[in-house]
C-alpha cells in the first residue's frame, strides 16, 4: 500500500497492533500522557515506513527511512512527545522531520506543528503523507533546522529529533518563556535527552531524561557533515 491510497480512515487491521505497542511498550515503560498514548494509537505508524518494513512497524526498535536516518522507535516517539508537556492550543516546532511520524503524533496532541527536514526527499514524502492522512495542522520547510523557523516564533515546544553536541541558541531563543525545548545532548555516539524550560528574563531550568543515540544533528549550529565523514 502506498500512503497515496489512504484515505484518512483508521486502518483497521493495524489497530490491534497499535494497541499492543501502547500497551507493551509505552504503558509498561511509564508514559503517562493520556493524549500522547491516544495519539499513539490513532496515527497509522505502519504509513511513516518504508513498505517492505511495515511489518516491524509497531516492533519495539528503530529503523532506516532512506538518506541515512531513522524513524525512532515508538517509546522514545511518545518519551519525547509527553517531555513536551504539550497543551491542544501549543504550537511546537520540530527539529528532524524525517518520515513525519513524530510530527504526526504530536499533531493530534497540539493545535499547530512546524517541522523541518534538510533532506528534501523525505520532507516532501512526509508531506505527502500528511497530505493524504489530512493532517493539515503541519507545516514542512526543507532546510537548516539548527536556525529553527524564526518567522513563526515564539513556539510553546521545540523538540529535536537528532543529537546536537549543545544546544543550538537560535532554538533557545525561538522558545517562549514557559515553553520546553527536548534535544539529545552529546557526542556522535551517545547523547543525554535533555529538557529545558525557559525561565522568565533569561536562562533555563534543565531536566535529564536519560541516556539516547539520535543521528547527529547537522546544521550551522550542530554538526558540521564534513566532521562526519
Amino acid at each position: 500500500m502506498s500512503s497515496a491510497e489512504y484515505d484518512g480512515a483508521d486502518p483497521g487491521s493495524r489497530a490491534e497492533e497499535r494497541r499492543r505497542m501502547v500497551d507493551k511498550q509505552l504503558i509498561s515503560s511509564g508514559i503517562t500522557n493520556k493524549a500522547v498514548l491516544q495519539s499513539m494509537l490513532t496515527v497509522p505508524r505502519h504509513w511513516f515506513v518504508p513498505e517492505h518494513l511495515q511489518t516491524f512497524a509497531y516492533h519495539d526498535y528503530p529503523l532506516p527511512i532512506g538518506e541515512g536516518q531513522t524513524i525512532s522507535q515508538p517509546y522514545i516517539v511518545a518519551l519525547m512527545a509527553e517531555a513536551l508537556e504539550p497543551t491542544p492550543t501549543d504550537r511546537v516546532l520540530e527539529i528532524g522531520t524525517g518520515s513525519g511520524y513524530a510530527a504526526a503524533v504530536i499533531s493530534r496532541v497540539v493545535s499547530q506543528v512546524y517541522t523541518i527536514e534538510r533532506h528534501e526527499a523525505l520532507a516532501r514524502e512526509a508531506q505527502s503523507r500528511f497530505q493524504a492522512l489530512k493532517y493539515d495542522n503541519i507545516k514542512v520547510r526543507i532546510g537548516d533546522g539548527t536556525k529553527g523557523w524564526p518567522e513563526e516564533a515564539p513556539f510553546d515546544g521545540i523538540v529535536i529529533a537528532a543529537g546536537a553536541p549543545v544546544v543550538p541558541k537560535s532554538l533557545g531563543n525561538q522558545l517562549k518563556t514557559g515553553g520546553r525545548l527536548v534535544i539529545p545532548v552529546g557526542d556522535r555516539s551517545h547523547q543525554e535527552l535533555l529538557r529545558l524550560t525557559k525561565r522568565p528574563g533569561s536562562g533555563f531550568t534543565c531536566e535529564n531524561l536519560g541516556g539516547v543515540r539520535f543521528v547527529p544533528l547537522i546544521g550551522e549550529e550542530g554538526w558540521d557533515s564534513h566532521d562526519l565523514s
